[in-house]
């Protein structure tokens, strides 16, 4: 059991904040984004004996965030009146620039096959095998997916001049 304290707690130490900020982006609330990230870490403890290879221990927690999301939205239904409009989000820490903001809107309007793998690219750092196991696809689908994420992103902030630039 100190074994697994010794190395479980610098892991929620190095881990907690960039699991934050994805839970954040799957959900746009931060008290649920905390939820999310202590029961990942919850379940992550209960089941350390599953997890064979210390060195995946990041690409399982973010598989259990992503799980854990997906229960929360497995009973229940939004009410959307837009899905492409998030509400303001006021955080500490938060980045409140009218970039940053556009940046947000964008990806809000992103699918979900595209937001997730570019999410788990530049929030998690995982490469493109590592997503590929993730989300249970081939390494060219998710390059492809990241392509595409991208070009859209560069299209919708950057306006007739990144159209420009890709042609």
């Amino acid at each position: 059991m100190t074994k697994l304290r010794n190395t479980f707690e610098p892991l929620v130490q190095a881990l907690s904040p960039e699991l934050y900020r994805y839970a954040l982006s799957l959900c746009h609330n931060p008290d649920t984004a905390e939820d999310l990230v202590q029961e990942t870490f919850l379940r992550g403890w209960r089941a350390h004996t599953e997890l064979r290879d210390t060195r995946a221990a990041k690409a399982w927690l973010y598989t259990i965030l992503r799980n854990e999301h997906a229960r929360l939205y497995e009973r229940q239904r939004p009410d959307v009146c837009d899905p492409t409009k998030l509400p303001d989000i006021a955080v500490t820490g938060y980045d409140t620039r009218p970039e940053a903001h556009a940046l947000r809107r964008a990806l809000a309007t992103l699918g979900d096959d595209y937001r997730e793998p570019l999410l788990l690219q530049v929030i998690g750092g995982f490469s493109c095998r590592e997503i590929g196991q993730m989300l249970d696809l081939n390494t060219n689908t998710v390059l492809t997916r990241l392509f595409r994420a991208r070009k859209t992103l560069r299209e919708q902030l950057g306006g007739a001049s990144a159209r420009e630039a890709t042609r």
